[in-house]
């Protein structure tokens, strides 16, 4: 599973039109589950991002759905993980685009086996990034619209060296551009297939269910939940002794038993 995630008008979803037509052409099949916002307000969401990748609709090999985001700031829903782990059975390649990243929008790298994080040069998005935290997250960094030339080459050079003062020198950095005639996407494409062929999965898949069991302890049960077991670093060393296996449901339980067990315990 792959997620795609960065600022909202990075260009997410052209570059997702180019990487659908990369992976099509190498014979994999796709399914791209796209987070659209919900509102405050109202509560809806307009489910239009599908509407902006494009892609053949009579070709069975590509399939792409909208989901909401609902209430979670992280911009992924329980039924958006769900969705993704029962598609992946079925799928070559699973894509989660999200909503975008901020200081408390980084859930995507619960769900995905490697996160693609989309950047537009010239936009300051690079101490943004280093002030929230969000350069510990991607696996593969693209700065997009690389048909923009020197700024977009300046963007990558920053990004490097945020990187690097970060000391972290293995995160590939690459220049794309979604514009006709497409560039950089086939080198993106060998960088995500490289990154996954470099991971335990098993062991990937097993973290992931459990920062996404801490995340749905806090959200369906409060910060209360989280602060009698630490907080969420003590709710991940909870779980170190947990069945690998653990489905998110059954993770969750052990916490709210040892949040229990502590309470009755002080």
């Amino acid at each position: 599973m792959v997620g795609v995630t960065g600022p909202p008008g990075a260009g997410k979803s052209s570059l997702l039109s180019a990487l659908v037509a990369e992976w099509r052409a190498g014979g994999r099949s796709v399914a791209v589950l796209a987070v659209d916002p919900s509102s405050k307000r109202s509560g809806g969401a307009l489910l239009g991002d599908r509407a902006r990748i494009e892609h053949d609709p009579s070709d069975d090999g590509v399939l792409i759905r909208s989901t909401a985001a609902g209430t979670r700031l992280g911009g992924l829903a329980a039924p958006t993980r769900e969705a993704a782990q029962a598609l992946a059975v079925l799928y070559d390649v699973v894509v989660v685009e999200t909503v975008g990243v901020g200081q408390s929008e980084t859930d995507v790298e619960e769900v995905a086996d490697t996160v693609c994080v989309v950047v537009q040069p010239g936009s300051g998005d690079t101490l943004q990034f280093l002030k929230a935290g969000i350069m510990e997250v991607p696996d593969v960094l693209v700065v997009n619209k690389a048909d923009l030339g020197s700024t977009a080459q300046r963007a990558r050079r920053d990004l490097t060296a945020a990187l690097r003062a970060l000391g972290s020198t293995a995160t590939p950095v690459l220049s794309v551009s979604s514009v006709p005639p497409a560039s950089g996407v086939a080198e993106l494409v060998h960088a995500l297939d490289t990154h996954r062929r470099g991971l335990d999965l098993a062991a990937r898949r097993a973290r992931s269910r459990r920062l996404a069991a801490v995340s749905e302890l806090a959200t369906e049960h409060g910060e209360r939940a989280l602060r009698s077991l630490g907080g969420r670093r003590g709710a991940q060393r909870a779980l170190g002794g947990a069945d690998a296996g653990a489905s998110v449901p059954e993770l969750v339980e052990l916490l709210l038993d040892r949040a229990a067990a502590s309470r009755g315990s002080a």
